[in-house]
């Protein structure tokens, strides 16, 4: 089983290197994808309530843990907030009731899902946050598809910097300045649709070459160029022999001049949406 290893969050606790992805997966599918994932040696678990599974995935992962007889803190187990929960005292109950489907008596990484700049709420959310974690009901609070006025604003307001921003980043969408606005704050980035999703670049000639002189799989190419970039990527699959490839990062490296001609692919029409489709979101 491959073994992961783990960023440092600038809060001091650590999560692993690439986790799995959740949505769109529910129900009876959901669970067994996630306890699938979990028996090829994924740690990380990204989920949202607007997912609607994180009854699912934390039966999984409680299952799991008690079939082999592991330790809770052995997971780190995350979900996010919806836009429609922003305001302060909607927030911390909507925090419970994730808490209550899920199972847990802690959240190990808490997300804003989305800024919904409409409502212009997210620094009561952030706030919100701030306090749970004190509480000790969540351990490590961030955000996501958040820009970096977004960033100022929470952090200039509370004093308190997100953990993560989880943001769309893939070969066609590289992200560089928020990247580097994540490098200058100490901030994680989280990479969803990780491998470019209904663009995946699996036959562009930087990735296929870097394929073939490594003997792994396009897709294990681009998760390692993401992982080479500091990111934390959320891949998902139902299928376990894909969960265990997507996992299987960690046992080659690219080169410079690998990194740089799959980094060469992004461009601007790169992004695949205005907002976030991994959610019901209120855009």
């Amino acid at each position: 089983m491959t073994t992961i290893p783990t960023r440092t969050l600038n809060d001091g606790h650590e999560i692993p290197a690439i986790g799995f992805g959740t949505y769109p997966l529910k129900g009876d599918e959901g669970y067994q994808a996630v306890r699938s994932a979990l028996d090829s040696g994924y740690r990380l678990l990204d989920s949202a309530v607007n997912y609607e599974n994180e009854a699912e995935v934390g039966r999984a992962a409680r299952d799991w843990l008690e079939d082999n007889g592991v330790e809770r803190d052995a997971l780190t187990i995350q979900t996010k907030l919806p836009g429609r929960h922003h305001d302060y005292h909607l927030a911390i109950a909507s925090v419970e009731e994730s808490l209550e489907r899920m199972g847990l008596q802690r959240i190990d990484v808490l997300l804003i899902h989305w800024p919904n700049p409409l409502t212009d709420k997210y620094r009561d959310a952030w706030r919100a946050l701030v306090d749970l974690r004190a509480s000790g009901v969540v351990r490590s609070i961030g955000v996501s598809n958040f820009t970096a006025q977004h960033l100022a604003d929470i952090v200039d307001e509370s004093g308190v910097t997100p953990a993560i921003n989880q943001i769309e980043l893939h070969p066609y969408f590289i992200q560089e300045q928020m990247r580097a606005e994540h490098q200058a704050r100490g901030i994680l980035t989280q990479s969803w649709s990780p491998l470019g999703k209904r663009q995946a670049p699996f036959e562009e000639q930087p990735v296929a070459q870097a394929a073939e002189a490594h003997e792994v799989s396009p897709a294990q190419v681009i998760l390692r160029w993401q992982v080479q970039l500091g990111n934390v990527p959320l891949p998902k699959s139902a299928t376990p022999e894909r969960q265990a490839s997507n996992l299987d990062v960690f046992g080659f490296a690219l080169t410079e001049a690998e990194m740089a001609a799959i980094s060469g692919l992004t461009r601007e029409d790169g992004r695949l949406f205005d907002g976030d489709p991994n959610t019901h979101e209120e855009m």
